[in-house]
């Protein structure tokens, strides 16, 4: 097995990874004959992925077919400590993502709302009266051309 960067997942994993992101119901004892391991040692080393934080098992839904009709990446300037102000986003449930950046913007936070009303009330008395933001743009979803997340497992 090549040896892998910083302690990250080896070889097998990464293959029982991309097993997943192909498809992530796929059996265990599928994925064991694909890379060559018994289902139980399938199931121990992705429990052992997941708690380490390496790999999350999610269903992904799209918000539009569960009645969120509106996404919007909001862009924030701020002022003092940027971690802080992202530990404040974290705690809005309409959050789903947050980035400290470079460049024009210090964060990126993309939000899901019923509709543009829902967006207002958001970013104006939820993400503007958080201590340190200086000004937002939002960026609004228009159309949703390409998701994925099978990057695999380099």
């Amino acid at each position: 097995m090549t040896p892998t960067p910083r302690g990250g997942p080896d070889d097998v994993s990464k293959a029982i990874i991309e097993q997943l992101q192909e498809d992530g119901r796929r059996p265990y004892a599928s994925i064991g004959k694909a890379v060559g391991l018994s289902e139980a040692a399938v199931r121990q080393r992705v429990q052992k992925l997941v708690d380490s934080g390496a790999m999350q098992i999610v269903a992904v839904t799209d918000p539009m077919q569960i009645g969120f009709a509106r996404q919007a990446m909001i862009a924030i300037r701020a002022t003092g400590n940027v971690e802080e102000i992202a530990e404040q986003l974290a705690k809005i449930d309409e959050v789903d993502y947050i980035v400290v950046t470079a460049g024009s913007f210090d964060l990126l936070a993309e939000v899901v709302v019923e509709d543009d009303s829902h967006l207002l009330r958001l970013v104006n008395e939820r993400i503007r009266t958080i201590d340190g933001v200086m000004s937002t743009e939002s960026f609004l979803y228009l159309k949703l051309v390409k998701q994925t997340y099978n990057w695999g497992a380099r």
